[in-house]
């Protein structure tokens, strides 16, 4: 099982990072060490002084499949979930300055909040669905899939080109605008448009 983040995706966090639009998606990897499951707290580590979270829409994939063309990716996927991409801001900043690799960054040990996945048929328009993301009873992030720069069939289509994609393999898909630092006892809650999918805290 595999975890591929797509970084960049959606234009207002890019502005918010200071990045430029990438010509073809970028993606990323977290191992599987890094997930965090059924709404159990994520424990500030000792090694970063700014850990941010990232909300994501997240897709599991759902048969193998390898170069597979944009027309039939939305074959390989029937469920749809939220995740954080936790992430340690100053050790990544540490690294992109020195043009280092930074998945120290993003793919420590429970790096990934993953929710519980949604069948697809319960929305209504896979084009235009709804996410945001409460911070201590405050909404801190809103997205919405008709932001994406790359959609997630598109999206499937370009990393098979390079990766063959197995049953069980999570796709996180970037993050919107609204990123943040956290501190011990903050309150995490991820909606789906209308379903709590997230609710946890820092420890």
């Amino acid at each position: 099982m595999k975890i591929i983040c797509i970084g960049f995706n959606y234009k207002s966090h890019l502005a918010e990072m200071g990045k430029e639009q990438p010509e073809v998606p970028v993606f990323f990897f977290k191992p599987d060490t890094s997930i965090l499951l059924r709404n159990r707290p994520f424990f500030l580590p000792d090694f970063s002084q700014d850990m941010q979270y990232e909300l994501e829409l997240v897709v599991r994939i759902n048969k193998v499949g390898k170069c597979i063309p944009k027309r039939f990716a939305h074959t390989y996927y029937n469920e749809i979930g939220l995740g954080i991409d936790f992430t340690a801001r100053d050790l990544q900043q540490q690294c992109q300055e020195k043009g280092l690799p930074w998945e120290i960054s993003k793919g420590f040990d429970n790096s990934a909040a993953v929710s519980d996945f949604v069948p697809l048929g319960t929305f209504n328009n896979m084009s235009n669905l709804n996410f945001h993301l409460l911070l201590n009873g405050k909404q801190v992030q809103v997205g919405n899939t008709s932001d994406m720069i790359f959609t997630i069939d598109a999206i499937i289509a370009y990393i098979s080109q390079f990766i063959t994609l197995k049953i069980g393999d999570l796709l996180f898909t970037g993050t919107p605008s609204g990123v943040g630092k956290l501190a011990i006892n903050d309150h995490l809650q991820g909606f789906l448009e209308n379903r709590k999918l997230l609710d946890f805290r820092i420890k």
